[in-house]
């Protein structure tokens, strides 16, 4: 099967993508201690936008999503005045740009005491994140990553809030060939560099997406993002 050589990155750039994913993880290291109950989603957006262009962004690889409660049922729910509250799940998605190239990364908190059923869809959704990335190795097909993840959260009867595919592949855009999902014909190749993002978004209630980017090697992956995944809440 021909694929995309594009999808295939050089040292030289998977050298920005690296350097674009740790200004994420220390972006969201900061956003931990700013954000607060209290705070709209659109106050901790401009802030995670502020603190990747201090820590030298040149541009943002999408407009960051940060949106809570009932709004993180919305996988791409654009930030907006409501105020995060006490039993809120927060979803944030954002990237920098370095050297033309794009991060990507997505971590879901939680603010103050949350519900059983928040707790249970989290640890369903980083089951899955993280044998997906376990999943990730040169030879692999993407569909066969997207199966692994879809599987776990079908499994434990949420399968039919998982409503976009496992993943993509990253580069000067931040959505490149391959795309990781149930219909994909792609095969991992070394040095693809690729999103492995699974999430549950629950109508009227609330939702949960956990994103690393990864770099396929013939042993496995690398993975970019070193943010912590088990779950977070801001008290």
């Amino acid at each position: 099967m021909n694929q995309d050589t594009n999808m295939v990155k050089t040292p030289e750039e998977l050298m920005q993508i690296l350097k674009a994913a740790a200004m994420g993880d220390m972006c969201f290291s900061h956003i931990l201690e700013f954000i607060k109950p209290g705070m709209t989603e659109l106050a901790v957006s401009d802030e995670i936008e502020r603190t990747l262009r201090k820590l030298g962004a040149e541009a943002l690889s999408f407009p960051t999503i940060c949106v809570s409660g009932v709004n993180t049922t919305k996988p791409h729910g654009e930030p907006s005045e409501k105020v995060i509250e006490e039993g809120d799940l927060v979803t944030m998605d954002f990237g920098a740009v370095v050297g033309g190239y794009c991060g990507d990364m997505t971590r879901t908190i939680g603010i103050g005491s949350l519900s059983e059923e928040q707790k249970t869809v989290y640890d369903i959704v980083l089951r899955a994140q993280t044998e997906g990335v376990a999943a990730c190795k040169a030879g692999v097909s993407c569909k066969a990553v997207d199966d692994v993840c879809r599987g776990i959260i079908s499994d434990a009867g949420y399968g039919e809030y998982f409503v976009h595919g496992t993943g993509h592949g990253v580069g000067k855009e931040v959505h490149e060939a391959p795309v990781l999902n149930t219909k994909s014909e792609d095969v991992l190749a070394e040095f693809m560099p690729v999103t492995v993002e699974p999430g549950i978004y629950i109508p009227d209630q609330f939702g949960v997406r956990i994103e690393d980017l990864v770099i396929i090697t013939d042993f496995g992956c690398i993975n970019a993002v070193h943010s912590p995944k088990e779950l977070i809440i801001v008290r």
